[in-house]
């Protein structure tokens, strides 16, 4: 039996709205993939003065800016993508950097004392100095002190909380 004319009409407007679905899928970014992702080497640059000054005029700014040193610096243990759910560990270090973006001092805050990650977490942040030098009004008494949190996923690699894609659950 032939369709009726709205039938017809019904079932072509489906199949549209179907195939449109189906590209947007294939569009979209798989989470394992850095393109657009905050941090990623589209805008993993830190910018800074011609003295080595970086650019940024606020203290969440500049802890970007550090937070991307540290990933650049140990790119081969950063994960790339979002976290996963559940992690293996959360350290937070504290950190304090000079006028000149020498790390003068750091230690752990906050862990769930798993001795492997707080080595990582500190040797990368020791590695990855000196930084950009921090702008003038961000120091206090000549120094600048910043906390960062590294999200350790099951296989030891690592985003820091301040670049970091929100977790799988979120």
């Amino acid at each position: 039996m032939p369709k009726s004319a709205p039938e017809r009409a019904m079932h072509t407007r489906f199949a549209i709205l179907l195939a449109a679905g189906l590209l947007a899928a294939c569009a979209s970014r798989d989470d394992r993939t850095p393109a657009g992702r905050p941090g990623g080497p589209s805008d993993d640059r830190v910018e800074t003065r011609r003295d080595a000054t970086s650019t940024a005029q606020t203290v969440e700014g500049y802890k970007r800016d550090v937070a991307q040193r540290i990933s650049q610096v140990n790119s081969t243990r950063v994960y790339v993508g979002r976290p996963q759910a559940l992690l293996r560990s959360v350290v937070v270090v504290r950190y304090t950097v000079d006028s000149g973006g020498s790390l003068i001092r750091s230690e752990i805050m906050r862990s769930n004392r798993d001795r492997e990650t707080e080595s990582t977490a500190l040797a990368t942040l020791r590695g990855a100095a000196p930084f950009p030098k921090p702008a003038s009004h961000l120091l206090r008494h000549g120094r600048l002190e910043l906390a960062e949190t590294w999200l350790f996923n099951s296989d030891g690699r690592f985003q820091l909380r301040s670049i970091a894609e929100p977790q799988m659950d979120q």
